[in-house]
């Protein structure tokens, strides 16, 4: 009993434990593929920075994507994101800014649960939309 009493009598501060902090780092490039991701969603805007179909087709890894800047702020659970991308011609630049500006800040939100605070369009180029090929003629062979 003498041995239980002695461990009564002990500081009791000794045994609390500090608050848990809970840490959550999201790297730059998961950032990245989401963008990519968004912008491949959107008609008539893709990422000006070359090497676009490359990451589109896994020929390369998101980490040398160029056209997309990540800044994670560490006092706050936010991002900025600036974006560099080109427009086909024909389409509203403002609208499809405005369109661009608002997929990426709510799969941003919707998947690392992060505030976004800022996605910055630059647009870089215009570009002139694909040309349709003309049908082959069909081939007549010579009987």
């Amino acid at each position: 009993m003498k041995s239980w009493k002695k461990s009564r009598d002990l500081d009791s501060k000794e045994f609390e434990l500090p608050e848990t902090v809970f840490v959550r780092d999201i790297e730059d490039q998961v950032f990245k593929t989401i963008v990519l991701n968004c912008l491949t969603k959107i008609e008539g805007v893709s990422l000006d920075g070359g090497g676009f179909f490359d990451h589109l087709f896994g020929r390369e890894t998101v980490d040398g994507l160029k056209g997309v800047y990540v800044i994670q702020r560490d006092d706050s659970p936010s991002v900025s994101l600036k974006v560099e991308v080109k427009i086909q011609y024909g389409y509203s630049i403002p609208q499809k800014t405005d369109e661009v500006q608002a997929k990426i800040a709510q799969e941003i939100t919707e998947y690392t649960g992060l505030h976004v605070s800022e996605v910055h369009v630059v647009v870089k180029k215009v570009y002139a939309p694909p040309e349709e090929s003309p049908e082959p003629e069909p081939v007549i062979l010579a009987e």
